[in-house]
């Protein structure tokens, strides 16, 4: 429905777009039956919208990393987006502006006469992210949206409803309509007296939206189809009559077996996605929170900063396992991970004191020996970084409390070779499925060996298992150095 005083962004696409309603034959049901039906159609008719948007996330930050120039440091873009940021790859976060529209940086004295003091913009994770503030109750804030400005291509993705007030989902490369849409944004940040307008005036003339390029969108479009999680096929699969399910018992035991894994690797994708996004909300308002650190006692900034860490913890653990289900579904996108020159040094120097976090918080002892000096080795840094921290946090949680795990670093020929050599589990693992291994007795799920040795091998490595000895297991990684 338009909201004639403050209209959401869904009013922009609706207004744009031609709809054509037909007649459907009239049929006589009673009213409860009516009622279940449009419900029914509701609950997919969001699911689907919400699979869309979760497709498009994916798809959009795979069009950004291949029109990222890596070797630039200067601004690339501009981002804006709600409730929460949309990239997951920390990569792009250095190369793009990015901001969150959220009534909880509203601030009501910016309203006052100009005599009243204005409170400092508010920054986000390390100062990179903009917190932009919406009025409390604006209905843009119903709605999650994302907004890209880059030099070479712009688009809009909304969240939110059609003109029956159906969940959809939008997304348009038109210049008039990505305008449309920054002007009503606009107009919200003006209305509060945002401090920083005129900068952000000027990001976005730097960063006009411009006429797309055909291939472009249809490469987005390939990618989000793609990475779309299967969440309307799980509901109606749930859905399904007792009867029907008998029927598929004719089926021949490959052709079964085929569509159980698919299923499986949907409701990964699927699960990880709507495990992920309420937690980047929770850390989001949590790291809001920390923002105010004078405004509560120590006890409770010790809290807010575990929280902090468990959900980045767990965020990352759920895009690994997307990784993983995303390269097992379709073993050919190994060869699409971009390989490229890796400073080891630096990524292990950021990682490592994350894994000793992980390590003291098991009362795990970790010792990790490094050369004087490190290569640079052929890889994916971002995937790298997920893929090793999900070893040794396997290992890490595998051990009873006061085990050791052992990390060296070497080079091997033309290879790196890094080593972890911890002791055998004492606590059993069992297998969840095609990827997942569980441990029954701490509740912990981590890729199972096959699955791992597959990922370090589209990172052009490889992954080798040796039991030493009952007590003690030795993984090996080894990476091609960049010659």
């Amino acid at each position: 429905m338009q909201n004639w005083l403050l209209q959401n962004l869904s009013d922009i696409f609706n207004r744009s777009e031609d709809y054509v309603y037909q007649d459907t034959e009239k049929v006589s049901v009673s009213a409860i039956d009516a009622v279940d039906t449009l419900q029914e159609n509701f609950r997919l008719s969001a699911l689907k919208a919400q699979r869309e948007w979760f497709g498009a996330i994916a798809a959009v930050e795979k069009l950004l990393l291949s029109k990222t120039k890596k070797d630039d440091n200067s601004l690339q873009g501009v981002i804006f987006s709600a409730p929460v940021p949309i990239l997951s790859n920390s990569s792009l976060l250095t190369h793009f502006k990015t901001g969150i529209f959220t009534p909880e940086a509203f601030n009501l004295k910016a309203l006052m006469p100009c005599g009243e003091p204005k409170s400092q913009p508010k920054l986000l994770n390390n100062s990179q992210i903009l917190e932009l503030p919406l009025i409390p109750n604006d209905p843009i804030a119903q709605e999650q949206f994302c907004i890209v400005l880059t030099a070479t291509f712009s688009l809009v993705m909304v969240l939110g409803k059609d003109t029956k007030d159906t969940p959809t989902f939008h997304f348009s490369f038109a210049p008039e309509i990505i305008q449309e849409v920054w002007q009503t944004l606009r107009s919200r940040l003006s209305l509060v007296n945002y401090e920083r307008l005129s900068e952000i005036d000027s990001l976005i003339k730097e960063f006009e939206p411009v006429n797309p390029d055909y291939r472009l969108v249809s490469q987005f479009s390939r990618e989000l189809l793609n990475n779309l999680p299967n969440l309307t096929a799980l509901a109606i699969e749930n859905s399904r009559p007792i009867d029907q399910v008998t029927q598929r018992e004719s089926i021949s035991s490959v052709a079964t077996a085929t569509s159980s894994s698919k299923l499986e690797m949907e409701l990964l994708q699927a699960l990880t996605h709507e495990i992920r996004t309420p937690l980047t909300t929770i850390r989001t308002l949590t790291r809001l929170l920390l923002k105010r650190k004078k405004d509560f006692q120590p006890k409770v900034i010790q809290r807010l900063q575990t929280i902090d860490q468990e959900c980045t913890e767990q965020i990352e653990r759920m895009e690994l396992i997307f990784r993983a289900a995303e390269l097992e579904s379709a073993p050919m996108r190994a060869s699409s991970v971009d390989l490229t020159s890796c400073c080891l040094e630096s990524l292990l120097e950021h990682t490592i004191p994350r894994w000793e976090k992980q390590a003291q918080r098991r009362n795990i002892h970790l010792d990790v020996t490094l050369p004087h000096k490190l290569p640079e080795v052929v890889s994916n840094p971002a995937m790298l970084d997920q893929v090793l921290t999900g070893l040794i946090e396997s290992c890490t949680r595998s051990l009873p409390t006061g085990g050791k795990i052992r990390v060296n670093v070497s080079t091997a020929g033309d290879r790196l070779k890094l080593q972890v050599i911890s002791q055998s589990a004492n606590n059993p693992l069992k297998a969840l499925g095609q990827l997942l291994m569980f441990q029954p007795e701490t509740g912990c799920l981590s890729l199972n060996l096959k699955v791992t040795k597959n990922m370090f091998q589209a990172l052009g490595g490889k992954l080798t298992v040796r039991q030493r000895s009952r007590q003690a297991e030795e993984l090996t990684v080894f990476l091609p150095l960049n010659n």
